[in-house]
């Protein structure tokens, strides 16, 4: 007889949105946008028609919503979708939340991403093509902020393995290093000197192919906002959210550790490995409790964000002695 023992960070299926309501949602925004003859509350309407309206205009619209991989599930609620879209770090288009009207600037087609350094043959690719090659999926992750704020958000997308496999690196590859874009025109943040443009990031080849590594392109059902760093921005459950590279145009393969962003800037308070641990304090701040985004809720932080099971083993080597795993 099988019996499938549930992990302890699991969603109860009561909890999380089902594919069908978000079509259903889809549906009635849609018709919402079509005329005035349907009773809804006057404010309502032109919001509606509005989001609809930007989704139409993204030419991956239409690849949402995705089917649901069910192994990755969370016992928390589904954090509210007004929250998650509108509380948003995204230096490069300002140091504040409230980023969502500045960020609406930035041009998602074309877009190409680059895949270069020790790969079999480097190559650009634009982004609609890259998603037809992608197995796209569904997956509900935890988010936790090194500012102790964390969110539970179904992020859609793709393995960052998958796009590994496509980029064919060579076997003296040990380390993926992501950027995201650079235009001071578009990204005001960027016109901000000291910090060191274009925000970089970096994973092990072991981390970017680690079965929790994923590239989301969409959120709730739908293709990801501009804010929260659309088309392409990586979501590593286990590390703290500034590992999450937003608005990616390149991949680069390497045998040298990347530089990060944040590491360049404030190396006492922000390494490269990032790993959760609500035993290792922030410089500034503990890390044993965060926030629950959309309320005054706080719970533990669980060591690697709960995710242990799946990364635990990414850290036992004796390359690991002396790293500064978790900040």
């Amino acid at each position: 007889m099988l019996i499938k023992s549930k992990r302890g960070w699991e969603l109860p299926d009561s909890q999380a949105t089902p594919e069908s309501l978000f079509r259903i949602r889809r549906s009635l925004i849609k018709t919402a946008a079509a005329g005035p003859l349907l009773a809804v509350p006057a404010l309502t309407l032109p919001i509606a028609a509005c989001a609809e309206e930007e989704r139409e205009a993204d030419p991956s619209a239409g690849l949402y919503p995705v089917p649901r991989n069910e192994t990755y599930t969370v016992a928390r609620d589904m954090t509210p979708e007004k929250y998650a879209t509108s509380y948003n770090n995204f230096y490069e288009f300002g140091s504040h939340k409230n980023i969502v009207k500045a960020a609406q600037k930035l041009p998602l087609r074309p877009w190409t991403v680059t895949i270069d350094g020790m790969v079999e043959k480097p190559f650009t690719i634009g982004i609609d093509e890259l998603l037809a090659k992608m197995p796209l999926e569904e997956r509900v992750y935890r988010h936790r902020c090194v500012e102790a704020w964390a969110m539970t958000v179904p992020w859609s997308g793709f393995a960052l393995k998958a796009l590994v496999e496509l980029a064919r690196p060579s076997s003296g590859a040990k380390y993926l290093m992501m950027q995201t874009f650079k235009d001071a025109a578009v990204a005001p943040g960027q016109k901000q000197v000291w910090y060191p443009w274009p925000y970089t990031e970096g994973l092990t080849l072991a981390e970017a192919t680690n079965e929790l590594a994923f590239i989301a392109t969409g959120i709730y059902g739908k293709p990801i906002p501009k804010q929260n760093g659309a088309p392409l921005r990586l979501a590593v459950p286990w590390k703290y959210g500034f590992k999450s590279v937003k608005s990616i145009v390149r991949f680069s393969f390497t045998d040298k550790r990347p530089t990060t962003f944040w590491e360049t800037f404030g190396p006492r308070e922000y390494g490269f490995w990032a790993n959760v641990n609500p035993d290792v304090d922030h410089p500034r701040w503990s890390q044993a409790k965060e926030r629950l985004l959309g309320s005054d809720e706080k719970v533990p932080t669980r060591i690697y964000n709960g995710y242990g099971e799946f990364v635990t083993d990414l850290y036992a080597g004796p390359g690991m002695r002396g790293q500064k795993l978790f900040m």
